[in-house]
């Protein structure tokens, strides 16, 4: 499987952790025929039409640039408590053993950039070590924006029963290592840091450019139909007005700047390129890794 490309200098490796499917519903702004009108650009990567079911890939994407391994997301992790969301309750997957044959081993991981702090996201932070939660990684600074770790921790307004789980097992136990941002920050020549608030009030992408740019979006986008729709909610979205202008102005830059979209959970080859078309987007190419 070809899970590694170069964006100019940069060397980009996709690691799957896990997929699901998970119904349409969870887009409330998205009508039935809307899935039938953009079948071309959905079917089979991405929609099911026999099932009205869409394709979700939880992943993470690892930067090497600049003399810095970043890893950007760490998904669900082992052994969670999850009761708010079963499907990601005690999962048991060989995260470790994809990223060790991808090459990387977790102590040479540098940056753990957290896009937010929903669950998925930052489950790998952390693993079981003699029945306590240790850092996967033991030398990376933890990337969190001020934002979402206001909002998400204990006296936040989006502090609740899920929240205070994933704060136990994912958060707290790296605060010796948490470095806290806010706005923007230049983590290297090539890589930085931007708030994209909507999904979470903290929401942020990570821009680089080596020579051929890209955006890791996050949640920004859960599935290609927000591509040609950009103005559709997810569920998820704690602002879901926000979310849609930030959606189109970060797919705007990137159209511009010919910067490759790549999402948290887009199963397929996992990102594409895409062009402005009046107030909607279109995808010019994906990526060139083997589609999951």
């Amino acid at each position: 499987m070809n899970g590694r490309i170069k964006l100019g200098t940069a060397m980009l490796t996709r690691v799957v952790e896990h997929q699901f499917e998970a119904g349409i519903e969870l887009f409330p702004d998205t009508p039935a025929e809307a899935w039938q009108d953009e079948a071309d650009l959905l079917v089979p990567d991405f929609y099911r039409p026999e099932t009205a079911r869409f394709r979700l890939a939880i992943q993470s994407w690892i930067v090497e640039v600049d003399g810095l391994t970043v890893l950007i997301d760490t998904g669900v992790g082992n052994d969670r408590d999850r009761p708010h969301l079963p499907a990601l309750s005690g999962l048991s997957t060989d995260f470790l053993g994809a990223l060790a044959a991808a090459g990387i081993r977790p102590e040479d991981v540098d940056v753990v950039v957290n896009t937010h702090l929903h669950t998925d996201h930052v489950g790998w932070n952390t693993r079981r070590v003699d029945g306590a939660w240790a850092p996967t990684f033991p030398n990376a600074r933890y990337l969190m924006h001020d934002a979402d770790h206001r909002h998400f921790g204990p006296e936040g307004a989006g502090h609740n029963a899920g929240a205070a789980l994933v704060f136990a097992d994912s958060v707290d136990p790296v605060c010796e290592q948490i470095q806290l941002w806010d706005d923007n920050y230049q983590l290297s020549e090539s890589l930085w840091l931007r708030t994209a608030s909507g999904h979470t009030p903290g929401s942020s992408v990570v821009w680089l450019d080596a020579g051929v740019p890209a955006v890791f979006v996050g949640d920004l986008t859960h599935c290609p139909i927000q591509i040609p729709r950009p103005g559709d909610a997810c569920s998820f979205d704690v602002n879901p007005a926000e979310a849609a202008v930030t959606r189109r102005r970060v797919f705007t830059e990137a159209a511009r700047r010919r910067a490759a979209v790549v999402p948290a959970h887009y199963p397929g080859r996992g990102g594409a390129r895409i062009v402005a078309r009046g107030d909607r987007f279109r995808v010019d190419d994906w990526l060139g890794l083997d589609p999951v």
